[in-house]
């Protein structure tokens, strides 16, 4: 299967060369059988209209709702292209989406989620098993989604992100909050990053005990290559 992975955004420089970029990731989540082309859309780089099975849009250090011209871009990219292939959403992806489809995004009062964070299920998607009832997954993230568009399913979420796991079935479009493609590793790495600010030392440090803890990495890669394969 041809992916077409667009990134709107990339690791902190000095993170880059032990864990490349986020496309990277995410080919690496989806494994063999799948053909993965990065465009790094900040630098003006798109798919072409045809010729692809699926899309997944990665996370940024970007807000929605910042004045970069390439958002609005790949907002009405999102909703021209929606319902082509199927479409996955990551985080910056996530809540991209959910704008695109009439959903609202803040910067949360909340503040940063980072670790390893549950989120219930509260239902079953075709491409996922009757009997999921949650899934452990990294998080980064001070944006969330607070309000969802008409038409949009909310297949999972937290107490700390209510609207963290969507879907829009007519348009073959799903979208998390949590990182998937996130090796406990590199989420170690980039809180790391931000100890001492934006994050304290004890946030960071309790977030970083927590992804020693299992994950869902694998069986929640697994949905989301059926749900590529199968729409």
């Amino acid at each position: 299967m041809k992916i077409a992975v667009l990134e709107p955004g990339a690791p902190p420089p000095a993170l880059l060369p032990r864990f490349g970029g986020y496309g990277g990731m995410v080919a690496a989540m989806l494994g063999e059988g799948f053909a993965v082309e990065m465009f790094d859309i900040r630098a003006g780089e798109w798919p072409k209209a045809e010729g692809w099975d699926g899309y997944v849009i990665t996370g940024s250090s970007s807000g929605v709702y910042d004045p970069d011209p390439w958002i609005p871009e790949l907002k009405t990219w999102v909703q021209c292209t929606a319902g082509s292939a199927p479409m996955i959403g990551i985080c910056f992806g996530h809540q991209l989406m959910a704008e695109a489809f009439g959903g609202k995004v803040v910067k949360s009062p909340k503040g940063w989620g980072v670790g390893l964070h549950t989120y219930d299920l509260n239902t079953a998607a075709p491409w996922m098993p009757e009997d999921a009832l949650s899934m452990a997954l990294p998080v980064s993230h001070q944006d969330q989604v607070v309000e969802v568009g008409v038409g949009t399913e909310v297949l999972g979420g937290s107490a700390f992100c209510p609207f963290g796991f969507l879907a829009w079935p007519d348009l073959k479009a799903v979208s998390l909050q949590p990182h998937p493609e996130f090796d406990p590793a590199y989420a170690e790495a980039l809180i790391l990053t931000r100890e001492d600010g934006p994050l304290t030392r004890e946030h960071a440090q309790s977030a970083i005990a927590s992804l020693h803890a299992p994950n869902d990495n694998v069986r929640v890669a697994r949905w989301l290559r059926r749900f590529l394969r199968e729409g």
